[in-house]
């Protein structure tokens, strides 16, 4: 696994700042001619705005749908598509030595069949020749160009070159037509870029056909129709995960409770909960068809013993004790289910642990001992408190294994902790499947 150690300024949304690394990257965004080019200005002033220097290839047809001026503007950098172009800097090949990360986006069905048979007609086609560090393309066309045969020879000739292809999204097209092959959002995009950034080897397709179901975000458990218990949770992490698992090539369920304005992962099925209750009707009625169950999920613990039909109005005496009962522990019954029979036996079962220490023991001791409880294969464990885990783009922590195994988390986004997560997946199930 290749990992950078000085990573310059990395982002977790666009305009959110974190503390600036070591070196300003070169970041290559090249652009295609299609119509969600104009997406990729809010990706370039992603990169832009952490520090970045951002030069932009864009396609001679992508300057039909936004201009140059517009692509320098926002990237600070000279805008060309031709190799004759500033040829005594040689930039056809000076561009994509120099370059830290190549994002095509759009790439549409043209360009990759053009990147996937090594030609080299523009600037952009001579930059992929050329580029040595993480290249990425985020394809972007009509669902029937997608499925096409020949597109498909296309993503896995560049796969096996080394270039990361991510899944598209599904959704809304061109027009009135809606299915797979809509371009992912901007944030996604960033975050994905990111990811290679800190770690080359990140989206490695080793999930390809693994049936993988996560949890995320919070529950809310009503008092009144206005009121409910809840907690900190962003679902960020949750999210992290689902997306990097698609994107290595698992097919994901993502259950989603309370979350904070997250978009949809690309090639995710999502499915809404609030309550406790129905985050354990989804996670065990879906468990069995998967191969893989993460609980990121922060789940209320307690819940009111009744709901009251209005809201509870204040009075002179103060508010009359609430009653709470406890909710299911998904995580257990998703032991004892696979335990019973009623999951395959080697479904790998990741829980999380959200851990203070006290007089007790520290945040590790807690995580230890909730993993000999629970009994599930991985147990993650992070230290929560003000400023740590819940709503952060960052978190740390570690994995624990049933074999006693511990593994530390540094601090780091939690797209780089969804990938570490999913590296120790990757390795119980190579080693059920040896067994």
């Amino acid at each position: 696994m290749t990992e950078r150690s000085s990573v310059g300024p990395v982002q977790s949304g666009v305009g959110e700042r974190v503390p600036t690394g070591i070196r300003r990257l070169r970041i290559v965004i090249g652009v295609g001619g299609g119509i969600a080019a104009y997406k990729v200005c809010s990706v370039i002033r992603h990169f832009t705005e952490a520090g970045h220097d951002v030069r932009v290839i864009p396609t001679a047809n992508a300057l039909e749908f936004v201009g140059a001026a517009t692509f320098e503007a926002l990237s600070g950098n000279p805008v060309t598509t031709d190799v004759f172009d500033d040829v005594d800097q040689v930039a056809h090949v000076r561009i994509g030595r120099e370059a830290d990360l190549v994002i095509v986006a759009p790439a549409t069905a043209d360009l990759l069949a053009r990147a996937a048979q090594g030609r080299a007609d523009d600037l952009l086609t001579a930059t992929l020749l050329t580029a040595t560090c993480p290249v990425m393309f985020v394809p972007a066309m009509h669902t029937e160009m997608w499925q096409h045969p020949a597109t498909t020879r296309n993503v896995a000739a560049l796969r096996a070159d080394g270039a990361t292809v991510v899944t598209p999204a599904s959704g809304r097209l061109t027009g009135a037509d809606s299915g797979a092959g809509r371009l992912p959002e901007a944030d996604e995009i960033a975050l994905l870029g990111e990811l290679l950034l800190n770690r080359s080897d990140a989206l490695v397709r080793d999930l390809e056909g693994v049936r993988v179901l996560v949890s995320a975000g919070g529950t809310r458990e009503a008092l009144d129709p206005v009121r409910y218990l809840g907690n900190r949770s962003s679902g960020k992490q949750g999210y992290a995960i689902a997306r990097a698992a698609a994107q290595r090539g698992a097919q994901v369920t993502l259950v989603a409770g309370s979350v904070s304005g997250l978009a949809d992962p690309s090639a995710v099925e999502v499915i809404r909960i609030r309550t406790a209750a129905e985050l354990t009707t989804e996670m065990l009625k879906r468990a069995h068809e998967a191969d893989v169950v993460v609980m990121a999920a922060a789940v209320a613990d307690f819940r009111p013993v009744t709901v009251a039909d209005a809201k509870i109005k204040k009075n002179d005496t103060g508010p009359a004790p609430i009653e709470l009962t406890t909710n299911p522990d998904i995580l257990r019954e998703l032991v004892s289910a696979r335990h019973d029979g009623a999951l395959d036996a080697q479904t790998v079962i990741v829980g999380f642990a959200a851990e203070t220490g006290d007089d007790h023991g520290g945040v590790l001791d807690h995580g230890r001992a909730k993993l000999a409880r629970k009994g599930c294969d991985l147990l993650v464990v992070n230290a929560v408190g003000e400023g740590k885990a819940f709503g952060t783009d960052d978190n740390t922590g570690w994995i624990l294994t049933a074999d006693g195994q511990e593994t530390a988390l540094p601090l780091g986004p939690k797209t780089l902790m969804a990938s570490r997560i999913l590296d120790a997946v990757a390795s119980v199930l190579g080693d059920e499947r040896c067994s």
